[in-house]
């Protein structure tokens, strides 16, 4: 920080760095405060660089700091001395305030009694000497009446004049003030400079002050004393009352109350009404219950302060109280908790009595499914309702039970009132209330298991329609199969064969799947008669099975004459084309030309010739290019059993052309 930036501050002088130093090498810092009033920010900045100047040796050393306040007021230095504190603390080892002299001196008030004889004030003393004599004759007839064995003077002494006339504590002050009067007024008689001598009555005054004030400190204690056990017998009395107040109205109208309620209710509602009545005697109770408590603290302080004569009789009483005011809290809690294991029985059972009425709704609407899979569904919703009810009464029996327990226990605060009556009419209602449930929950399971035999033969039913069409579809499959790649007729009469048992095989599979769609199909008619409802899907099931299996039998009776007519052609054609020179007679047959020229020209035709079903639609078997092979193959075959013939006719041509 340089000086040409805060030298307008620095020519104020609010602080100088005088080049002395202190006992330990330390610069002197001077602050000279003045009149007015010093800017601390501005004292602030100088002092940041007034102690910015020094090397870091000499602050090592720290500064010793002059406040001079002699110019100033003291709420300045010590905000001066806090800036210090606040600022520079490091740096700052001494601070040293110079305030003016008179700042320390005291000054000291003298109080004196000058008075003349005349002014002595014998009137006070008369009056002081009065009042206290008359204070010490009542205090006495107190305290000796009090001191009586005889308890009925004791009372009447007591309540006759137990209030002075006069307040003890002013009669003691006037006799304090005046024999400090008395003695004042001899030490200053003493240390004058005047030739001065107390009068003789002064010189008695004072003896006879300090008797009546002996003498009055102690009566007063006495009496202190009379007034402190006549306060605590009152104290005594007065719990005594309201003890006995409390325990005759729990006694008497609280226990009344808690006789008159003996009921559970039968509903939810009931039970309720019960708890709220049952609120409003605990409303009553608590009232009684906070005198107790405040009693219980007031024999408690007396019990720790008392006498010994006192001890057994708030023991007593203390014992009393608590009994009855426990006795009657553990009544109304065991009232309370009995209402509310009756509401949540109640709340049980009307729960259960909502789900059986739900399930007997859901039981008693006619079921009217889609398919198996909603059958399925609600079975499954029918299986949880009926599991749901189940817990339900599981839980109710719980609840009773429990119920039933506090019940039988409430004799135990029935005051040697009997409650069998009252409690046999809860019971009952209780057990009632289970038996109903349990006869209605039996009742839902015997329609429950109805309805589920009957919903698992609507599922049969439903799978058996299901595999009846399915068996209508796996039959048009094996009809479209038959149709379409059931073509070929073989090369040689063995692979015809072959084929013609594949086609038997192949016929096997469609009866035994017509058969198995028929027996489906008789399966629906009963499941429906016992359901006494119509199948929707069998009554058109059944013609299209008979139409499928009517078009598969018709097909596959075609394939067998096709295959057995291309047996024997070729068999007669291998015959023919087979060297055999030693049946040379059946080779020259010309009655077998004959046939087999004949039988293939009645597979060729054949094989032009559709399928017609009863309802006079065609159907070809296979596709054009696949009848064409078929009919090449068998052209071919004819070509060469004419030409063996040829041969045969004309061997000499043979032999030529060769």
């Amino acid at each position: 920080m340089e000086a040409s930036v805060i030298l307008p501050i620095l020519k104020k002088k609010l602080a100088f760095l005088s080049g002395g130093k202190d006992r330990r090498s330390g610069l002197i810092l001077t602050i000279p405060l003045c009149l007015e009033q010093t800017n601390m920010d501005e004292l602030s900045v100088t002092l940041d660089y007034l102690l910015s100047i020094p090397s870091e040796k000499c602050k090592a050393r720290g500064f010793t700091v002059i406040v001079d306040g002699r110019k100033s007021q003291w709420n300045v230095v010590k905000t001066v001395v806090l800036m210090l504190q606040n600022v520079v603390p490091a740096e700052v080892s001494l601070v040293c305030v110079v305030k003016p002299d008179e700042f320390w001196d005291k000054k000291v008030t003298h109080f004196c009694f000058w008075k003349e004889k005349d002014r002595l004030g014998f009137e006070v003393f008369e009056k002081f000497t009065k009042e206290s004599t008359s204070l010490l004759d009542e205090l006495a007839l107190i305290n000796n009446g009090s001191d009586k064995g005889n308890q009925q003077e004791k009372e009447r002494s007591v309540d006759l004049n137990f209030l002075p006339s006069v307040d003890p504590e002013t009669v003691l002050q006037t006799g304090h003030e005046l024999l400090s009067e008395l003695q004042q007024r001899r030490f200053n008689g003493s240390d004058g400079g005047v030739s001065w001598s107390p009068m003789d009555d002064e010189l008695l005054a004072q003896p006879q002050v300090m008797k009546l004030l002996d003498s009055l400190r102690e009566q007063y204690t006495r009496y202190q004393e009379v007034c402190r056990q006549r306060s605590k017998r009152t104290q005594l009395e007065e719990i005594q009352q309201k003890v006995m107040q409390v325990v005759n109205w729990l006694e008497g109208p609280g226990s009344e109350q808690l006789r008159a309620q003996w009921g559970i209710g039968d509903s939810i509602r009931a039970s309720q009404a019960l708890q709220q009545k049952h609120e409003e005697i605990e409303s009553q109770h608590s009232e009684w219950f906070a005198v107790y408590v405040e009693l219980n603290q007031q024999i408690a302080a007396l019990l720790n302060a008392g006498d010994e004569e006192d001890l057994v009789e708030l023991k007593s009483l203390q014992q009393q109280l608590s009994d009855v005011c426990y006795r009657q809290a553990s009544q109304l809690e065991f009232r309370q908790n009995l209402l509310q294991a009756a509401l949540e029985f109640h709340g049980v059972a009307q729960d259960l009595s909502q789900q059986l009425d739900g399930l007997l709704g859901m039981l008693c609407v006619d079921v009217a499914p889609a398919d198996g899979a909603s059958i399925q569904q609600t079975l499954k919703l029918l299986e949880e309702k009926l599991k749901s009810v189940d817990v339900g009464l599981q839980g109710l029996r719980e609840k009773g039970q429990g119920l039933l327990d506090q019940i039988s226990n409430q004799a135990s605060w029935a005051y040697g009132k009997d409650v069998t009556i009252e409690n046999k009419e809860n019971v009952d209602h209780i057990q009632g209330v289970m038996e109903d449930m349990q006869l209605r929950k039996q009742r839902c399971e015997d329609m429950v298991d109805v309805r589920r035999l009957k919903m698992l033969q609507m599922v049969q039913l439903f799978k058996c329609e299901e595999d009846a069409a399915q068996a209508v579809e796996w039959l048009s499959e094996l009809l479209d199969a038959l149709l379409k790649t059931h073509t070929r007729l073989g090369d040689d009469a063995q692979e015809t064969k072959v084929l013609l048992e594949k086609h038997r095989k192949f016929v096997d599979v469609a009866q035994s799947t017509y058969d198995y769609g028929r027996q489906l199909l008789q399966a629906t008619v009963v499941l429906c008669q016992s359901l006494r409802c119509t199948s929707r899907s069998s009554g058109d099931t059944l013609p299209r099975l008979n139409r499928v299996w009517k078009q598969f039998t018709i097909a596959s009776e075609e394939r067998v004459h096709r295959l057995e007519m291309a047996i024997a052609f070729h068999s007669n054609a291998e015959k023919i084309l087979q060297d055999c020179p030693e049946e040379p007679e059946a080779i020259n047959d010309e009655e077998q030309f004959d046939e087999v020229e004949a039988v293939g020209k009645s597979l060729l035709d054949r094989l032009t010739v559709p399928v017609v079903y009863p309802d006079g639609t065609e159907q070809y078997f296979g596709s054009p290019s696949d009848m064409a092979s078929t009919a090449e193959h068998i052209r071919d075959r004819m070509k060469l059993v004419s030409l063996k013939r040829q041969q045969l006719r004309h061997p000499e041509m043979m032999t030529t052309e060769s």
